[in-house]
């Protein structure tokens, strides 16, 4: 039996790491991304709350608009049956797992599932699916076949892996078998729908060791695509080609509210670059499941900021994010628990991502990882409110400048490649000498590529 301490204690000692960047030179990494994966953005699917019915049959109508849009990568949150045991509200979490190898008969069969693969797949699009090793429902079927593969507290009972998280019960991975059992229900889903990869729920509750081995079977089958729901360097060491860049969204949320400097952007950004293999892709973004329903929509929290902060997280090193509902100016918390339907309408978000994601798909100074261009400042006069960069591969440059303040704002910049430019956002041609005065509007933001 595994005291429920022990878990909590190498995850402490973990953070501790994390939190105060201790290393020791630039991490290096085993882990080959999947070629596809380069030039690609991320859609995270929340199918429950996509449609009316919430089916794949209903979802695969979106299919040709989310193509329009720019989609790389479909990450659809988890699909399994949701335990009843315990359950919160009318509908449950989607974090709660009844059963691994299943699919949940409100969203479809398991042919329509794999028809939904066969028609991404055919888009030029990939999948990944959420997977949740860290815990299960209550009545999960491993309860009683298995017991031996949870945590028990000092009584011999199960328990959360988090206090408030009452619906679902902790795993023992120092169980050896547990690992085959998951390992396998893993390696189910890549044979027999033919998916790209997983998008990993906290993901560094789980000893990193598992993941290590899990995913060299994976790609035993396939090359796969795998998303850690965590942070820190050792994630990506043998497993994970990408891992949450929460620490820079925090950051975001606090510079939108005045409540942090710009500068904090720049300085997480370099210590990421330093800190983190080079081929690791951090996944940036504004909004997700988790912030939508718990924290408050993007316009919430970053207000007239929105689209300055999601300008950034496209422009800076990483993979971008967008959630359910995002391209349609969703302003709505999703409720968690039960069925609340996004209100698809037309909106000026559509055609704005859609530039985005042909800006990141377009130009190799932006492509993921190792792919993408070094990221240098760019030194201004104005540096408490405007935030300026390059991302430089070979002949291609892209200057991206942002006015992160509520106040207009005129910024000196010391260019460090002069040349001739495009402004992306308005079409404007513009020749840049080595010092460039530009008028900003308050959260205003400009990204200019350089002609060759």
């Amino acid at each position: 039996m595994k005291s429920v301490f022990s878990k909590v204690s190498i995850l402490t000692s973990f953070l501790i790491f994390t939190i105060f960047g201790i290393t020791f030179g630039q991490p290096k990494s085993n882990v080959i991304n999947p070629a596809w994966s380069y030039d690609k953005m991320i859609y995270e699917v929340n199918l429950r709350q996509f449609t009316q019915s919430g089916s794949i049959r209903e979802f695969r109508e979106h299919l040709p608009r989310l193509k329009e849009l720019g989609v790389g990568i479909l990450w659809f949150m988890p699909l399994h049956p949701i335990g009843e045991v315990n359950r919160k509200g009318a509908m449950g979490s989607y974090y709660s797992v009844k059963d691994y190898k299943g699919l949940d008969p409100y969203y479809g069969t398991p042919q329509e599932f794999k028809e939904l693969v066969q028609e991404i797949h055919k888009m030029g699009m990939y999948i990944i699916i959420d997977w949740v090793a860290n815990h299960t429902s209550w009545d999960n079927p491993l309860v009683k076949s298995n017991p031996e593969f949870y945590t028990k507290d000092s009584l011999g009972k199960f328990v959360p892996p988090v206090a408030d998280w009452a619906d679902v019960i902790d795993l023992n991975y120092e169980n050896t078998a547990l690992r085959e059992y998951m390992t396998g229900a893993l390696e189910f889903w890549v044979k027999e729908y033919n998916i790209d990869g997983f998008r990993c729920d906290v993901a560094g509750m789980v000893p990193v060791d598992f993941w290590n081995s899990a995913v060299a079977r994976l790609n035993k089958i396939k090359p796969v695509f795998m998303l850690a729901e965590w942070e820190g360097a050792v994630m990506h060491e043998n497993a994970f080609n990408m891992s949450y860049g929460w620490d820079l969204h925090q950051a975001l949320n606090k510079v939108a509210k005045g409540e942090a400097k710009p500068s904090a952007l720049i300085e997480i950004i370099e210590n990421n670059l330093k800190t983190y293999p080079k081929n690791a892709m951090r996944m940036q973004f504004i909004t997700n499941h988790d912030e939508n329903s718990w924290n408050g929509t993007e316009f919430e929290r970053m207000g007239d900021a929105v689209e300055a902060m999601a300008v950034f997280t496209y422009t800076v090193p990483g993979m971008p994010l967008l959630y359910t509902g995002q391209e349609a100016g969703f302003d709505k918390r999703l409720n968690f628990f039960e069925k609340d339907q996004v209100d698809w309408k037309e909106s000026k978000f559509f055609p704005f991502y859609n530039k985005l994601n042909d800006l990141k798909k377009n130009n190799p100074v932006l492509h993921n990882g190792e792919a993408g261009g070094d990221f240098n400042i760019i030194k201004n006069d104005q540096d408490d409110k405007v935030v300026s960069f390059s991302r430089d591969l070979k002949d291609n440059t892209i200057i991206c400048v942002f006015n992160m303040s509520k106040n207009i704002s005129t910024a000196n910049l010391k260019i460090n490649n002069a040349g001739n430019y495009i402004d992306y956002f308005s079409d404007q041609k513009l020749t840049f000498k080595k010092n460039e005065k530009i008028d900003l509007k308050p959260w205003d933001y400009r990204v200019f590529i350089k002609q060759n």
